[in-house]
């Protein structure tokens, strides 16, 4: 019987907590819809059992949660552009999932659930860095989404019982992110297009900035959540980032030299939802998760760079 269960397990951050819970020798039941997931993405996860489902179905939610102590939860249409474009699918992908699996989660006596939170909950507003005393300021249908949900977390907590906590998470990239898509992560997008000598396009002047956050971090920050005292952490909201920040002009001049590209990026308009600047106050995660970034931004860049051309060829 699995103990973890992992929702979004093909996709890009689902899938590396997987792994890292295998690797140290844990049952892993997984779940995965394919609407942004890919089945590639399962390779190497052999040992996990996998369930291909869909979050909105309640029925699915409740054999997903069978025999489980600890939910991962980090499935969702997480894209500020395409919730601009479908917020209808957005709510339902996202608020009407993580209802359905908390409901189900309570019913089959899970201790615990972890939640991929967003720092697009904190919208536009100027105070940096962004803590998590702020009030929420979401301007998205995503942002919108995530928030609703941090707010079924705590509550559940409050009525049910059932221990809660969110991540919020800043801008995460890494190997596994999908770097096809028009709502892909930017650096995924710069590094596929860059690597293959094609132009990239900064949306804006590109000194917009962002706490850009190597996926390694925030595994460990997941299993120090799962690990952690209820009495500290449940029905907690804490960000997962760096605690520093970079412009995408710099990124761009970084991956210059990464990429051997040469040429100049194209400007285009800013997109509708998008902030200026973003930069985490990681100070409660450290107290009290003991967390502590293991990467930083260049570094994660640099091995970023290098698993995109082994899997481009």
């Amino acid at each position: 019987m699995a103990r973890y269960l992992v929702t979004g397990a093909a996709g890009f951050i689902g899938r590396s907590i997987a792994a890292a819970l295998l690797k140290r020798g844990e049952a892993v039941r997984g779940i995965d819809s394919f609407i942004t997931g890919k089945r590639a993405n399962l390779a190497g996860l052999e040992d996990m059992e996998f369930i291909e489902g869909d979050l909105a179905d309640p029925a699915v939610c409740a054999k997903a949660c069978v025999g489980v102590e600890i939910v991962f939860h980090e499935a969702a249409l997480a894209s500020v552009p395409r919730s601009v474009a479908d917020p209808v699918s957005t709510n339902r992908n996202c608020v009407d999932a993580t209802l359905n699996l908390l409901v189900a989660a309570r019913t089959a006596g899970v201790r615990r659930v972890i939640y991929a939170g967003s720092s697009s909950v904190y919208g536009d507003t100027p105070t940096l860095p962004k803590h998590e005393d702020m009030a929420p300021n979401p301007i998205s249908p995503y942002a919108v989404a995530k928030l609703a949900g941090e707010h079924y977390l705590r509550s559940f907590t409050r009525v049910y019982g059932l221990e809660t906590v969110t991540l919020r998470y800043f801008n995460v990239f890494g190997p596994f992110q999908d770097p096809t898509s028009h709502y892909s992560g930017v650096l995924a997008i710069f590094c596929r297009r860059m690597l293959a000598g094609e132009q990239p396009t900064i949306y804006g002047d590109g000194e917009q900035s962002r706490d850009f956050t190597f996926i390694e971090n925030v595994v460990a920050a997941n299993l120090l959540a799962a690990s952690a005292p209820a009495a500290k952490v449940s029905a907690r909201m804490m960000n997962v980032a760096t605690g520093s920040a970079i412009t995408l002009n710099q990124v761009f001049a970084i991956l210059c030299g990464l990429t051997a590209y040469s040429g100049e990026p194209a400007y285009a308009a800013p997109r509708s939802g998008d902030i200026k600047h973003s930069l985490a106050d990681i100070g409660r995660a450290r107290e009290l998760l003991g967390y502590i970034p293991l990467v930083d931004f260049r570094e994660g860049l640099r091995r970023t760079v290098e698993w995109y051309k082994t899997t481009q060829g």
